[in-house]
């Protein structure tokens, strides 16, 4: 059976649209609607939001076995305002694990409480080396040494506080976005687009007139980067769930950026082998380009959930891409080959 056709063309319209939507791990609405319209159209499917604000959405199937499930999720590294200095910049704390350095002299936006907006960059308290001399290169990134320089008239605490901002106001680092020669490179394609790949092969499969082989659930989870996106949210009647998420690429890694890739092992263990298994037999029987890894230094919403104590078979795919958790790069070939694999597993007629 051929795979229906995917609209590779809209799912990297909406990958830059929901790049350039900031989705902070807790700031997520704004991201987590704009799945939910995309999705909306689609005949025969359930939307619903969690307590935690996730989205689910449900597919009725072909058949009525156990359900299956996949899962990817908006939210995104980012910070939130820790402290405001004696000089009206500000400190932060990170919401995910990168390192300071890999944004430093980003820009960014502060969201205040009272639903304004302010811009800044993130730069080392001691930036210029006209003053600090060869400090600049040998201080310490630290979340005591880098600071937000905001772009307004401020120089005091009270001139920041004037502003709206606030301890707790949440910071989204700017995602760059740029398409070139195939490439995609931006801030945040972990995980917003394994995001794209999902929606668009569910949106294949209507498109085609088709439906999963069994029911199936979207679970588009927002608070990954924090280690407890899909620890909820899964609706008990899943007996399987594939996580959709980035692939890691570097040295010693299998991985690159014009594959998807099963990982079959990350800090928390191996994944479920029967069906990884299956998986990869999908990608042969469709000639779908792909690698086989681990990842030592990695963690999904299907660990996520197994931590959580559900009782499924787990899974993990996703697309390469370069410099994760940095300025990020991938390329249309690993997306396509996601996406299809994504329409494969949706379609697979193999009992659960």
């Amino acid at each position: 059976m051929k795979l229906p056709e995917l609209d590779l063309k809209g799912m990297t319209r909406f990958l830059v649209e929901l790049l350039e939507t900031p989705s902070p791990t807790g700031y997520t609405e704004e991201a987590i609607q704009r799945c939910a319209d995309e999705l909306a159209p689609l005949p025969g499917i359930q939307l619903e939001r969690t307590s935690k604000g996730a989205l689910v959405a449900t597919l009725p199937g072909e058949q009525e076995r156990p359900w299956r499930a996949l899962t990817a999720h908006v939210d995104t590294l980012g910070a939130m305002v820790k402290e405001i200095k004696y000089n009206g910049r500000l400190r932060l704390t990170k919401l995910g694990g990168f390192a300071w350095n890999t944004v430093e002299g980003e820009g960014l936006t502060v969201f205040t409480r009272g639903g304004e907006t302010v811009r800044g960059s993130l730069l080392i308290s001691k930036a210029s080396t006209h003053v600090h001399g060869q400090d600049v290169g040998t201080t310490d990134r630290s979340d005591a040494t880098m600071e937000v320089r905001l772009d307004a008239r401020t120089t005091s605490v009270d001139e920041t506080l004037d502003l709206g901002i606030e301890v707790g106001d949440f910071v989204a680092f700017d995602p760059r976005v740029e398409q070139t020669a195939g490439f995609i490179r931006s801030r945040h394609l972990d995980d917003k687009a394994c995001v794209a790949c999902l929606l668009y092969a569910v949106k294949a499969l209507a498109a085609a007139g088709l439906k999963p082989e069994t029911t199936t659930v979207l679970h588009i989870s927002n608070y990954e980067e924090v280690g407890h996106g899909a620890a909820a949210g899964i609706p008990p009647q899943v007996s399987e769930l594939v996580a959709v998420d980035m692939a890691a690429v570097g040295d010693g890694q299998a991985s690159d950026e014009f594959h998807a890739t099963l990982c079959v092992k990350d800090s928390g263990g191996p994944y479920h082998h029967g069906l990884s298994l299956r998986l990869r037999q999908l990608a042969e029987a469709y000639d779908i380009p792909h690698k086989v890894d681990i990842y030592p230094y990695y963690g999904s919403d299907g660990g996520a959930f197994w931590r959580a104590g559900g009782d499924v078979a787990v899974a993990l795919i996703g697309p390469g891409v370069d410099a994760s958790h940095n300025y990020e790069r991938t390329h249309t070939e690993a997306l396509v080959a996601t996406a299809n694999w994504c329409l494969a597993y949706l379609l697979d007629e193999l009992p659960s």
